[in-house]
């Protein structure tokens, strides 16, 4: 892998599993020093010894990044400790999926807490802390399913839209400051996270709509967050970069 971010230092929040160990790993690979992030401290350090077996640097960032306290302390202190911050890629996610009637308000809250305001909480500590002169890149984790929705989905659906309405804002907001902010939207991935609502039917139909003929990987999704997080996508800002085989813009 060509070290094209070498000496950067990145932040991936959720990253213990799914698409942020996907994008820890590749970005380490890339030269990277990542910080790895997870409530759970046992997939932390899991990803942060492959990561080191692999040859790459890796630092365990536990907080919770719910919070803006906690999200301040994990950017804030893994900046402190590597003498610089370059780049963020906001993750993190809990989610839930509910009908209108089943909607419950403890649901709403931490789906918001982590999916929503983390993400705000992320790009005000990344900007504090990014050098004016070097600027930085943030790419925000968001979601076909804020382009197109289905049943059970209006509060994934409504904070995944959200994020993207976040990410262009801030990037017009950061701009200035050399400050890239731009989002990926997958289709469905096959995670630890999401193997709760899929099923082979469900797969199977989902894999019949998308023109590529299959589901998207954590690896697919990975390529996508380095490449904006890189100076390739130097001239790119306030995009949502579909991920996801075609399915959202397609009727096959």
């Amino acid at each position: 892998m060509t070290k094209v971010l070498e000496g950067r230092v990145a932040l991936i929040t959720g990253s213990g599993n799914g698409i942020g160990r996907a994008t820890a790993l590749r970005m380490a690979s890339m030269g990277a020093i990542v910080g790895v992030n997870d409530l759970k401290l046992e997939f932390v350090e899991k990803v942060v010894a492959e990561i080191e077996r692999l040859g790459g640097r890796a630092v365990a960032v536990t907080q919770n990044v719910s919070t803006r306290d906690g999200m301040r302390n994990a950017v804030l202190g893994f900046a402190k400790q590597q003498g610089r911050f370059d780049i963020l890629v906001n993750n993190a996610a809990w989610v839930r999926y509910q009908s209108v009637p089943d909607i419950a308000p403890e649901t709403i809250e931490r789906m918001l807490d982590i999916g929503f305001k983390a993400v705000i909480w992320g790009i005000q500590a990344a900007a504090e802390v990014m050098d004016a002169e070097r600027g930085g890149a943030i790419v925000n984790v968001a979601s076909v399913a804020g382009l197109v929705s289905a049943k059970n989905s209006i509060v994934y659906s409504g904070i995944k839209a959200g994020v993207m309405g976040i990410t262009r804002a801030a990037a017009a907001e950061l701009g200035a400051r050399k400050i890239r902010v731009n989002a990926v939207a997958p289709s469905a991935v096959p995670t630890e996270g999401t193997v709760r609502n899929r099923n082979a039917e469900l797969d199977a139909r989902r894999i019949a709509r998308t023109p590529l003929g299959r589901l998207g990987t954590v690896d697919d999704i990975a390529k996508a967050i380095c490449f904006l997080a890189g100076d390739e996508a130097g001239f790119v800002t306030a995009q949502i970069m579909a991920v996801d085989g075609g399915i959202t813009v397609t009727n096959i």
